[in-house]
């Protein structure tokens, strides 16, 4: 049973590319001057839209966070929930560890993505990046059998 699930990327762009290419076409159609052969008008649409759907399921696929019954995942890797430092995440209220690894993989955090930080029982310390801590933080801590306290991020910056 996966209690939270907040999904890498997401289908809107490809939405909005395929919508702008059936713009284009029919404006082709409809404006006077040379038209553009339709096997072109084929090939240009599959290789857009193959660039973009590819772009958006690798994204899906890699930077995915889901808590389940046991562990926490980001893409292919796997951190169990009985591995994570509770004491630590308890006492993290917001920002990130600099120089931790990023769960998941990549050099830095992926754009948009905030890293909570996790400390684990063997003493390293990951970042889990994530567009909505608060979210992650209260799924990791009823997981854990905890009670969320503060969410890290639910607080503004003068703590109102």
């Amino acid at each position: 049973m996966t209690s939270y699930v907040e999904p890498g990327g997401s289908w809107r762009t490809f939405s909005w590319v395929a919508g702008a290419l059936v713009g284009f076409v029919v404006l082709d159609l409809v404006l006077p001057g040379g038209d553009l052969p339709p096997v072109l008008w084929v090939l240009a649409v599959a290789g857009v839209l193959g660039v973009v759907g590819l772009a958006t399921l690798s994204a899906r696929r890699i930077w995915t966070v889901r808590v389940d019954s046991d562990a926490l995942s980001v893409g292919r890797e796997r951190v169990r929930l009985s591995d994570v430092d509770i004491g630590h995440l308890r006492a993290v209220d917001s920002g990130v560890d600099a120089g931790a690894p990023v769960l998941g993989g990549g050099w830095s955090l992926p754009k948009g993505r905030t890293g909570l930080p996790l400390k684990l029982d063997d003493g390293r310390t990951v970042l889990v990046p994530t567009r909505n801590p608060a979210a992650l933080y209260e799924a990791l801590m009823v997981r854990l059998g905890q009670t969320p306290d503060t969410a890290p991020g639910a607080e503004g910056t003068l703590g109102a």
